[in-house]
């Protein structure tokens, strides 16, 4: 392994820690996949407001929003056929979290950007979220986001700089 000018900690266990985080939320798709999957058999409304009322009590907000009851309406249309599609949207998910963690585990940079470019897109929403209603869970998400955005970005600019160093010293 290469040796990093910011650091063996720096890189090693911060990229170690970034890999981790992402095969988590991985496993928690996996489980997802799972839990759908085991709803085959039960009643899709019921289903949907018992979850909307733990999220509600977990996240502080109204589940009597008319798209919250949209969702709840919706649920009892939903098939079996349609929760093995949810179910495979959540494996794809957990694959390409999968994938994103053994590419930084192996200190990947196409992983780097993967990972740069999917918490992007994430900033704006858990920002949105936080102003519209803050709590402490928001809080913390959209402080772990930033955190882990702004240390990919260093350690991509960091990257760039050594590689325009190397080449401006190769050539003559």
């Amino acid at each position: 392994m290469e040796k990093h000018p910011k650091g063996f900690f720096v890189r090693y266990f911060g990229l170690r820690g970034v890999a981790l985080f992402e095969a988590g939320k991985g496993a928690l798709a996996v489980l997802g996949a799972i839990w759908v999957m085991n709803l085959r058999h039960k009643d899709m409304k019921e289903v949907t407001g018992t979850l909307l009322e733990a999220l509600r009590k977990a996240l502080h907000f109204n589940p009597d929003r008319p798209f919250f009851q949209g969702i709840i309406r919706s649920a009892g249309g939903v098939t079996p056929s349609g929760l093995r599609i949810l179910a495979l949207f959540f494996l794809a998910y957990a694959l390409i979290r999968f994938v994103e963690a053994a590419g930084l585990w192996l200190e990947k940079e196409w992983a780097e950007w993967l990972a740069l470019v999917t918490g992007a897109v994430y900033t704006p929403i858990f920002a949105y979220e936080f102003i519209r209603h803050p709590t402490g869970f928001r809080l913390l998400a959209l402080v772990l986001n930033l955190l882990i955005v702004a240390y990919l970005a260093w350690l991509l600019r960091d990257s760039y700089q050594r590689r325009r160093a190397v080449h401006q010293a190769e050539t003559p």
